[in-house]
C-alpha cells in the first residue's frame, strides 16, 4: 500500500504546462450597415483565455439592432425594428502571427421565423461556425483578426442571414460571414 501511495504521489507531483493560462484578451467586433430602406448596427464581445502560445478560448456575447422601412413607394409605408442578442463561445488557434483557424458557437434570440419572415414571439437560433483567416499582433498591444466563417447549422431563422452575401452557381445564398475582430491583452500570467 505504501508503494502505491508513493507512486501516486510521485506521479501527481509533476507540474504540467499544457493547460496553463498565459493571459487574457478582450475581443471587440462591430457591425454597421444602412440604406434608404433601413440598416443595422451591432457589437460582439469576446473574453479569451490564452492557453500556451497558439490557443485562445472563451465566452462571447452579441447585440444587434435592425431597423427597416418598407413600402416607400406606397401611400402607407411601414417601419419597424428588432433586437437580436445572445451568447456563445469560441476557440481559435493562431499560427505564425499571420493565420488563425477556429470554431465559434452562438445562440441568438431573434424575432425571425425563417425565410426573413417575422414571428409574433421571439425564437432562439443556434449558429456554429468553422473558419479561419488572417491574424496579426501589433506591438503586443492589440491583434487584428480578419475571418471568413461558414455556418454549419444554417438555421432558417438565423438573424445572421442578412450578412450572407456569397452565392453559389445556382444563386443560392451560402451561410458565409466575414468578421473583423480586434483583440486587446488585458491580463498577464
Amino acid at each position: 500500500m505504501k508503494r502505491i501511495l508513493f507512486v501516486l504521489c510521485l506521479l501527481f507531483s509533476f507540474t504540467s504546462n499544457a493547460q496553463s493560462i498565459e493571459g487574457t484578451e478582450l475581443g471587440l467586433e462591430g457591425t454597421f450597415g444602412a440604406s434608404n430602406l433601413g440598416g443595422s448596427f451591432g457589437i460582439g464581445v469576446k473574453y479569451g483565455w490564452k492557453f500556451g502560445e497558439y490557443f485562445i478560448a472563451g465566452p462571447s456575447v452579441r447585440y444587434q439592432r435592425t431597423w427597416f422601412q418598407a413600402g416607400l413607394n406606397t401611400a402607407s409605408p411601414t417601419s419597424g425594428g428588432f433586437n437580436i442578442f445572445g451568447g456563445g463561445g469560441f476557440i481559435h488557434a493562431r499560427f505564425f502571427n499571420a493565420l488563425f483557424v477556429g470554431v465559434e458557437s452562438e445562440i441568438l434570440r431573434t424575432p425571425l421565423n425563417g425565410n426573413f419572415s417575422f414571428s409574433s414571439e421571439s425564437n432562439w437560433s443556434p449558429n456554429f461556425f468553422i473558419g479561419g483567416g488572417y491574424s496579426m499582433e501589433f506591438n503586443e498591444t492589440w491583434r487584428l483578426n480578419l475571418g471568413i466563417l461558414y455556418d454549419v447549422i444554417d438555421s432558417d431563422n438565423s438573424p445572421l442571414q442578412f450578412q450572407y452575401t456569397t452565392r453559389n452557381s445556382q444563386g443560392v445564398l451560402l451561410p458565409i460571414i466575414y468578421r473583423i475582430n480586434f483583440f486587446f491583452p488585458i491580463g498577464g500570467e
